[in-house]
C-alpha cells in the first residue's frame, strides 16, 4: 500500500487521543470568550490607569473583536490548506505573546495595538477548533462535542465580567487590570506543549491557494462599516464617516462578485458560497449575527451602568452575572441533550423569545427606578436573558455544520465565528449610537446621572435584535437537529457494525 504523504482526515475513524485534543482546544476557545469580555469590568480602572478616551475604550473592546471578525474566515481557510494543528499552535503562540504586550501596556496607544493584534491571533486559533472537532470526532459524537463546546464559549463569554472583576479588585501585587491579560501566559505556553502532542494534523484533501483579493476585500469593507460607527460619534460625525460606510456597500459587493467569479473559474475562493443553498447553513449565519450584536451592545452598555451608573464596585458587579453564567449553561444543557432532539428548531425560538421578554423588563426596570433599582431587580432579568441565549448558542454551531464537507470544515468554522465576532464588533461600535449617544458628553457626574436612562434606551435595541433571531430561526429547517424515535436504537446498531479501520 502506498504512502500517503498527506495527513489523513479521520471522518470515521475513533482518534485514541481525541479527548484530550477536545481539553486543548476547548482550553484555547475558553481563553479567547473570556478575553472578548474580560476587559469590560477593568475599563474604568483602564481609563484612569493609562488615559484611555471613550473612543480608545471602545476600541480595545472592538478592536479585538473586528481584528477577530476580519481574520477568522482567512484563518479557517489557511488551517485547510497548511494543517490545522500547525496553524492552531501559531495562534496561541501568538495570542500568548500578544498577551504579554497588552499586559505590559502603558499607554492606551500600546494596549490598543496589543489587543488589536491579539484578536488577529485569535482569528488564527480559534476557527481550528470547530474544525478540529469535525475532522476528529466521528458523527455519531459530533453532537455532543459540540454541545459542550457550546457551553463552554457560553461560560466562558459570561463568566469574563467576573473574572476580570476579582482580577480588578485583588489587585493582585499592585498590578491592578494587567493580570487579565498576564494569566493567558501560562495557560497558553501549556495549550502549545499540550496541543502539539495531542492533536492530530489535518488539512483539506485537495490543497489550494489563499484568495488574496478576497481577503483584502472582505477586511476593507468590514473596516469601511465599523471604523466610523466606532469614531463619528466622539469625532461629530465628520463628512468621511458617511462615506466611508456608503463605500462600504460596493466594497462587499464586490468582494461576493469575485467569491463567485472565482467560484466559477474553479479556484478556492474565501467564502464558499455554495454552502449558502443549505438553509441550517444560511439561517444558522443570521441567528450568529445577531446574537454577536445583542452580545457586543449589551455587555458593554451593562458594565457601565453598573459600574458608573450604580455605583457597584466591580466585584459586585461581576458577582451579578453569576446568575446569567448558570442559567447559560442550564439552558445550553437542556437544549443540546434533552429539548432539541425532541422538538427541533422551536427550542431555539423560545430561547429567543426568553431573551426578548427579559430586555424588555430590565428596560422597564431601568427606566421606572433609574439608579434607585434594587440588586435583584438588576439582576432577575438576566436569569431568562441566559437561559434563551443558551437554548439558542449551545445548538446552533451543531445546526450550521451539520451538513457542510469535510474539505470546507476550515472555511465553514471560520465564517460561522466570524459572523458571531462580526456582530459583536458591530455592536460594540453601534453602541456608540445607542448607548454613548444617549449618554452625551459632559462631566463624569453629569454622565453617572444619564446613565441608567441610556442604558435603559441601548435595551430597546437588544431586544430588537432578539426578536429578529426569532423571525430569522424560521428559515433552518423545522425539524433541524430532531431525532426520530427509533434513533437511539439505529445509532446502536450502526457502532455494532461500523468496521474497525485498517492502520
Amino acid at each position: 500500500m502506498s504512502q500517503n504523504k498527506t495527513p489523513r482526515t479521520p471522518v470515521n475513524t475513533a482518534d485514541p487521543r481525541r479527548w484530550a485534543a477536545l481539553a486543548v482546544v476547548l482550553i484555547a476557545s475558553f481563553m479567547d470568550a473570556v478575553d472578548v469580555t474580560v476587559v469590560n469590568m477593568a475599563l474604568p480602572s483602564i481609563e484612569g490607569d493609562v488615559g484611555a478616551s471613550t473612543s480608545q475604550l471602545q476600541w480595545i473592546t472592538g478592536g479585538y473583536a473586528l481584528a477577530f471578525a476580519l481574520g477568522l474566515i482567512t484563518g479557517g481557510r489557511l488551517g485547510d490548506l497548511f494543517g490545522r494543528k500547525r496553524i492552531f499552535l501559531l495562534g496561541v503562540a501568538g495570542f500568548t505573546l500578544t498577551s504579554l504586550v497588552c499586559g505590559i501596556s502603558h499607554s492606551p496607544e500600546l494596549l490598543l495595538g496589543g489587543r488589536i493584534a491579539q484578536g488577529a491571533m485569535a482569528a488564527l486559533m480559534v476557527p481550528q477548533v470547530l474544525s478540529i472537532i469535525h475532522v476528529t470526532f466521528p458523527e455519531r459524537e459530533r453532537g455532543k462535542v459540540f454541545g459542550i463546546y457550546g457551553a463552554v464559549m457560553a461560560l466562558g463569554t459570561v463568566m469574563g465580567p467576573l473574572i476580570g472583576a476579582l482580577i480588578v479588585e485583588g489587585d493582585m501585587m499592585g498590578w491592578g487590570w494587567r493580570p487579565i491579560f498576564l494569566v493567558n501566559i501560562p495557560l497558553g505556553i501549556a495549550g502549545l506543549v499540550a496541543g502539539a502532542l495531542v492533536i492530530s494534523e489535518s488539512k483539506a484533501e485537495r490543497a489550494a491557494r489563499l484568495d488574496v483579493v478576497g481577503v483584502v476585500l472582505a477586511a476593507a469593507g468590514l473596516l469601511a462599516l465599523v471604523l466610523p460607527l466606532t469614531q463619528g460619534r466622539e469625532l461629530v460625525w465628520p463628512t468621511w464617516t458617511y462615506v466611508s460606510m456608503a463605500a462600504s456597500v460596493p466594497l462587499l459587493a464586490l468582494f461576493l462578485l469575485w467569491e463567485r467569479r472565482l467560484t466559477r473559474r474553479g479556484g478556492s475562493p474565501l467564502v464558499v458560497l455554495s454552502l449558502f443553498s443549505r438553509r441550517s447553513f444560511a439561517g444558522g449565519q443570521g441567528v450568529q449575527l445577531m446574537f454577536g450584536l445583542a452580545s457586543g451592545v449589551f455587555f458593554l452598555a451593562w458594565t457601565l451602568y453598573l459600574q458608573l451608573g450604580l455605583g457597584w464596585s466591580p466585584l459586585k458587579a461581576g458577582l451579578s452575572g453569576l446568575p446569567l453564567s448558570a442559567a447559560m449553561m442550564a439552558g445550553a444543557g437542556l437544549s443540546m441533550q434533552v429539548l432539541v432532539p425532541r422538538f427541533g428548531r422551536v427550542v431555539l425560538q423560545v430561547g429567543a423569545v426568553l431573551a426578548t421578554a427579559s430586555m424588555l423588563l430590565f428596560l422597564y426596570w431601568a427606566r421606572h427606578y433609574g439608579a434607585d433599582i434594587s440588586q435583584w431587580q438588576a439582576i432577575v432579568p438576566l436569569i431568562p436573558m441566559g437561559l434563551g441565549m443558551g437554548l439558542i448558542v449551545a445548538p446552533l454551531t451543531d445546526l450550521i455544520l451539520s451538513e457542510v464537507p469535510h474539505e470546507h470544515a476550515g472555511s465553514a468554522s471560520g465564517l460561522t465565528n466570524t459572523t458571531t465576532q462580526l456582530g459583536q464588533a458591530v455592536g460594540v461600535a453601534l453602541s456608540s449610537v445607542v448607548f454613548f449617544g444617549h449618554l452625551g458628553h459632559g462631566s463624569p457626574t453629569d454622565q453617572a446621572q444619564r446613565m441608567p436612562h441610556a442604558f435603559a434606551d441601548s435595551l430597546w435595541y437588544v431586544a430588537g435584535v432578539f426578536a429578529a433571531a426569532f423571525v430569522l430561526l424560521f428559515a433552518v429547517p423545522r425539524l433541524a437537529g430532531k431525532k426520530p424515535a427509533d434513533a437511539g436504537t439505529q445509532q446502536q446498531s450502526t457502532e455494532q457494525q461500523e468496521p474497525i479501520p485498517a492502520a
